[in-house]
C-alpha cells in the first residue's frame, strides 16, 4: 500500500471515531453544481486529415457534488472532503467527436469507447485532512492552483490530481506550500494516469507515452505590504524538468481607479532522462534536434498591467519565451492549464522564441444597473516563433507568428429563486502561419447552476 493511501486510511479511521465531535458536523457543507457545456470547433485552412477534421462538436451535462467537512476538536484536528463528478453525453456524433483515431486520451469533452464518445462517465475523489494551528495537511484528491501546477476547469468537468499537500499560515503575511503529485485525472476521463509533457505523453501514439508518478513542488507568497505580494515556487517533474518561478503583484490606487501590475518569471531546465533520452523529449526544442523535439530549456518573462475604474478594466501585457524549447507544464494530453498571462481559450503563446503582446478590455454592467452581467475581449499577437521547415533534422528559425482574439459574455442571476444560475458565451478566433497547422474558430456555450445543499 502506498504511503499516501495508508495515511489517508488512518486519517479516515480517526475521523470515523470522532465524527460526532463539535465542529466536524456543524462546520460541514455540501454543494451541487451543474454545468451544461457545448463546444464547437472549426479547423480552418488546409485539407481535413484523419487527425484534423474540419469540425468538432460535443454537448453534455456535468454534475459536480462536493462535501467539505469541518474539523474535529483538539490540538490535532481531522476532517474529510469528497468530490463526485458525473458527465452525460447529450450529443457527439462519430464525425464530430474530438477523438478521430481512437488512440488519444479521449474527445474534446467525453472519454472515448473506440472511435465514439461514451454515453456517460463518473469519478469519485476523497481527501483526508489534518490541521494543527494554521498548518493543514491534505492527502488524496487535490485541485492545486499554484504557479507551477494549475488545475484545469475549462470543460464540462474539472481536472483533478492525486497526492499530498501541506499549507501553513502560522507566520503572519506568509503562506508556505509544499506537495507531491502522483497522478492526474483528465477533465474528460474517469481514470487516473501518470504525469508527463507534451511530445512525451503519447498524444500521437498513446501506447508510446512516457509517464512518471513524482511531481514535487514548494514555495510561498509573502505580503510585503497590503498591496504588494512576492512569490517564489519550485516544481520538479521527475525525469522531465525543473522549474523556478518568481512573481510580484501590486495594486496601486491611481485617481478614481486601481492599477494592478503582475510580473512573472519562469526558469525551466531538463531533468534526468529528458536531458539525453529521445523517448522523454518534449515538443518545441529546435536547437539541433530532429523533428523539433528535445530537452527542456526555457526562460519566460511576462508583465500584465490592468487599470480598473467605474466598471471598466483595460490594459495590456508583453511576454518573452527565450531558450531552445517551448515553455513546459504538466500536460496529460486531454487538456491542461499553465500559469501564464497568455493561457487563452485556444492557445498558450509560449513557443520557443515567441514574443507576445496582448490588449484587454472588460466591463462590469453592475455600474449601469445590471449586476451579474459582464463582458470582455482579449487580443494577442505572437511573433518570432522558432520552428523547423521540414522533418529531416535541419532546425531553423522561420519567424512564424500567431494571433488570437477571445470574446466572453456572461450573466449570473444575482438574487431571487434562480440565484446563481449563469449563462456564458465564449468565442475565440486563432490564426497562424505555422507549417502543417490549421487555424481555428471556436464557440462555447455554458449554462451553470450552483445549489448549496447544507
Amino acid at each position: 500500500m502506498k504511503k499516501s493511501t495508508l495515511a489517508l486510511s488512518v486519517a479516515l479511521g480517526v475521523i470515523a471515531q470522532q465524527a460526532g465531535a463539535a465542529g466536524f458536523i456543524e462546520d460541514s457543507h455540501a454543494t451541487l453544481s451543474a454545468r451544461n457545456f457545448y463546444i464547437n470547433t472549426d479547423n480552418r485552412d488546409g485539407a481535413p486529415t484523419a487527425s484534423s477534421r474540419s469540425k468538432n462538436a460535443e454537448w453534455g451535462q456535468g454534475f459536480d457534488l462536493r462535501f467539505i467537512s469541518g474539523y474535529t476538536q483538539g490540538t490535532v484536528q481531522f476532517g474529510v472532503d469528497a468530490i463526485g463528478l458525473y458527465g452525460v453525453r447529450l450529443d457527439s456524433s462519430r464525425a464530430e467527436h474530438g477523438n478521430y483515431s481512437g488512440t488519444a486520451s479521449g474527445g474534446t469533452v467525453f472519454p472515448s469507447d473506440g472511435n465514439t464518445a461514451v454515453n456517460d462517465f463518473a469519478s469519485l475523489g476523497v481527501t483526508g485532512k489534518v490541521k494543527i494551528s494554521q498548518t493543514e495537511l491534505k492527502l488524496g484528491t487535490l485541485q492545486p492552483k499554484l504557479p507551477v501546477i494549475v488545475t484545469n476547469d475549462g470543460r464540462m468537468l474539472p481536472q483533478t490530481f492525486q497526492g499530498g499537500q501541506i499549507t501553513t499560515n502560522d507566520i503572519k503575511d506568509l503562506t508556505l506550500v509544499a506537495g507531491q503529485i502522483e497522478h492526474a485525472k483528465g477533465r474528460n476521463s474517469s481514470n487516473n494516469e501518470g504525469l508527463s509533457l507534451g511530445g512525451a505523453n503519447g498524444s500521437s501514439n498513446y501506447n508510446a507515452g512516457k509517464f512518471v508518478n513524482k511531481f514535487y513542488y514548494a514555495g510561498g507568497d509573502y505580503k510585503l505590504t497590503k498591496d504588494l505580494t512576492a512569490q517564489y515556487y519550485y516544481g520538479n517533474l521527475e525525469d522531465f524538468y525543473k522549474q523556478h518561478f518568481l512573481g510580484l503583484t501590486h495594486n496601486w490606487s491611481i485617481g478614481p481607479g486601481v492599477l494592478k501590475s503582475d510580473l512573472r518569471y519562469f526558469h525551466s531546465t531538463d531533468d534526468g532522462l529528458n536531458g539525453n533520452t529521445p523517448a522523454y523529449y518534449t515538443t518545441g526544442n529546435y536547437n539541433g534536434f530532429n523533428a523539433g523535439k528535445g530537452k527542456v530549456d526555457n526562460n519566460l518573462y511576462s508583465g500584465l498591467f490592468l487599470y480598473t475604474v467605474a466598471g471598466h478594466t483595460f490594459g495590456g501585457g508583453y511576454q518573452v519565451s527565450n531558450g531552445s524549447s517551448d515553455f513546459p507544464w504538466l500536460n496529460q494530453g486531454d487538456g491542461s492549464s499553465a500559469y501564464l498571462t497568455t493561457d487563452m481559450q485556444i492557445q498558450k503563446f509560449a513557443r520557443a522564441g515567441e514574443r507576445t503582446w496582448q490588449a484587454r478590455y472588460a466591463y462590469d454592467f453592475a455600474k449601469v444597473g445590471v449586476p451579474g452581467l459582464t463582458a470582455g475581449v482579449v487580443y494577442l499577437k505572437g511573433s518570432d516563433i522558432d520552428t523547423i521547415a521540414n522533418n529531416n533534422g535541419r532546425a531553423e528559425t522561420t519567424g512564424q507568428s500567431e494571433w488570437e482574439r477571445d470574446i466572453t459574455v456572461a450573466y449570473v442571476i444575482p438574487e431571487g429563486p434562480l440565484k446563481n444560475l449563469g449563462v456564458a458565451w465564449k468565442n475565440a478566433m486563432w490564426r497562424t502561419d505555422l507549417a502543417n497547422t490549421r487555424s481555428q474558430d471556436e464557440n462555447r456555450l455554458i449554462v451553470s447552476y450552483s445549489l448549496p445543499l447544507f
